[in-house]
């Protein structure tokens, strides 16, 4: 917050009222509201209409004939080839309307201010010497902002600044500039479509340490805003648009946030990032304005400081920080930070699985490779967070549907967040670790510990989930009777702790199998095709569950098959066959 900011106007509206018909201007200048005037339409056959900030009103006068028309444009310059014309020493403007064979058949009569005072929403921005673009529909003010901008950076700092005004909406109409733009210089452009030549041409001619453009609305213009920028010049510019996002989706003006393009992604580039695709869009370049202001009212601005940051979160689907200027009823500037929420994934796992504390690393050989020994994997120790009462698990290059179905597998007490900082645990996959330095990197900067799995799938991932949550001991993995127990601990404990992954898994698919279609729904259910010594555990498996199985066809693809409570296949018996 800081002191009230006192404004000064400066609109010169007498000499615009002077070149209308009289009975127009006369009754405009007995009206009690002029500074809040905005400006006035003129249309052939029409009624005169008087717009305001808040409304619009029609005057108490004759339709418009061709006559005013002609009184109002011979008292005023020449139309350029964007048919605007001015006042000489001021700064409105008066657009004209065309038929067919080119007569003016309408006039919109805008009212130019100075408004000295209104850069106070963004000096200390001003200052910075970054190149800053302003967005916002017409009517926001966002020439009379760009004007005082250019006053402040060439009186108060000292700059060369040199406006590129193509319409001499900035610094008024003639060859003398209106003192609102104070010691800046300005150069007129003879048609809007060399408005891109003369931007290059002040940068090679003139040595500016500013460069100031309005309205910047075709793809040349947008080429030598970019070629400016990477001269090393300061820029200050104005498009329409209400948000970044609306230049995103122009692909005229999407070069001054840096371009955007439709990538296609590897496999292993895919799955790194976690993402469900493998096009996406993403920045080309970096972008040419630094900072972009959003004018979403007259006195409240939207600031972006970082707009290579916004654009990038925005093509990821992301909510991104940003800032609020404004101005109360007494004139006082108020800031506000914008920080996006931490967005975290839930699940329905039940809670006070701990008293308190972030998830400690299991001691003894982790899936890495690695020796816990009481520390992460990276050499340090978590932070403690007493009212935690989920793992947060950071993902890299693993699909989180993928590690969704392995939460709710068994309900375990997993989050999946999209912050590192939040995150008690980094889960990737083992190949990512050997061979990427990023994966190391992050969790050293971060300070939290790496989990891989071998290969991306359900039961692997389920399984490693188990252990990180120290559930992983022999005796929880399946809820045996003692005397089966003995019987085939052994197998257990090497599918287990062993390097058999794949035996791991195959005994995770017969429990999940059992557990959730034959007994769940009566489903007769087959296995993925496995090696005898593994199908021999299976069957095991399915003898404690007193349920009925056999194998079927030939290796490489003889499986199990296992049957619902009391039922067995036409013709057999209860019986085991490998």
């Amino acid at each position: 917050m800081s002191e009230i900011n006192r404004y000064q106007v400066t609109d010169d509206l007498n000499q615009l009222l002077a070149i209308l018909p009289p009975t127009i201007g006369n009754q405009l200048q007995e009206r009690q509201n002029l500074e809040q005037l905005v400006e006035l339409v003129m249309d052939l056959g029409r009624l005169p209409e008087a717009r305001y900030f808040q409304a619009t009103t029609y005057l108490d006068h004759p339709p418009i004939t061709q006559a005013d028309l002609d009184h109002t444009v011979a008292q005023i310059g020449n139309f350029g080839g964007d048919n605007r014309a001015g006042i000489e020493r001021t700064l409105h403007r008066i657009s004209a309307m065309r038929n067919r064979q080119g007569k003016i058949i309408g006039l919109t009569c805008r009212v130019g201010r100075a408004i000295y005072g209104t850069v106070n929403l963004i000096r200390d921005l001003v200052e910075t010497g970054k190149s800053m673009l302003l967005l916002g529909r017409p009517g926001m003010g966002k020439t009379t902002a760009l004007r005082e901008i250019a006053r402040v950076l060439a009186d108060d700092l000292g700059k060369r600044v040199v406006i590129i005004d193509t319409s001499n909406e900035i610094a008024g109409d003639g060859d003398v500039p209106h003192p609102a733009i104070g010691r800046a210089r300005r150069m007129q452009v003879a048609k809007p479509e060399f408005q891109h030549q003369v931007m290059i041409e002040a940068v090679e001619n003139h040595m500016p340490d500013v460069i100031v453009i309005d309205e910047i609305g075709t793809e040349l213009e947008a080429l030598a805003a970019r070629t400016i920028a990477e001269r090393g010049v300061q820029l200050v510019g104005t498009a329409h648009g209400n948000q970044l996002a609306n230049l995103i989706k122009n692909p005229t003006l999407s070069d001054l946030i840096g371009g955007i393009e439709s990538v296609t992604l590897g496999d292993e580039e895919m799955r790194r990032r976690g993402l469900p695709q493998k096009s996406i869009l993403e920045r080309r370049a970096d972008p040419t304005f630094t900072m972009a202001i959003e004018m979403t009212e007259r006195y409240r601005w939207v600031i972006h400081q970082d707009v290579a940051e916004t654009i990038d979160l925005l093509l990821r689907g992301k909510e991104f920080a940003y800032q609020v200027r404004s101005l109360n009823q007494d004139g006082v500037l108020q800031i506000t930070e914008q920080t996006p929420p931490v967005e975290v994934v839930k699940n329905s796992a039940p809670k006070g699985w701990r008293a308190s504390g972030r998830i400690m690393p299991v001691h003894g050989e982790s899936s890495n490779g690695f020796a816990n020994h009481g520390k992460s994997l990276n050499g340090f120790q978590p932070s403690p967070e007493p009212n935690s009462e989920y793992l947060r698990l950071f993902l890299h290059g693993i699909s989180p549907s993928l590690v969704e179905d392995a939460i709710a597998l068994q309900d375990l007490p997993v989050l999946i967040t999209k912050s590192l900082e939040q995150a008690d645990v980094l889960l990737t996959i083992r190949s990512e670790v050997r061979s990427q330095s990023k994966v190391r990197h992050l969790a050293d900067r971060y300070q939290i510990p790496i989990e891989s799995v071998k290969t991306p799938t359900l039961a692997n991932v389920n399984r490693t989930l188990r252990r990180i949550l120290q559930m992983d001991q022999p005796e929880h993995l399946l809820t045996y009777s003692a005397d089966l127990k003995s019987e085939f601990k052994s197998d257990l404990t090497m599918f287990a702790y062993g390097d058999a992954e794949d035996a791991g898994e195959a005994l995770e698919e017969a429990r999940v199998a059992v557990e959730q279609y034959v007994l769940a729904k009566g489903q007769v259910v087959e296995l993925l095709p496995r090696p005898a010594h593994i199908r021999k555990v299976q069957h095991q498996l399915a003898d404690f569950y007193k349920l009925y199985s056999d194998s079927l066809g030939v290796d490489p693809n003889r499986r199990l098959r296992i049957y619902p409570p009391g039922t067995y296949p036409p013709g057999s018996y209860p019986s085991e066959s490998l």
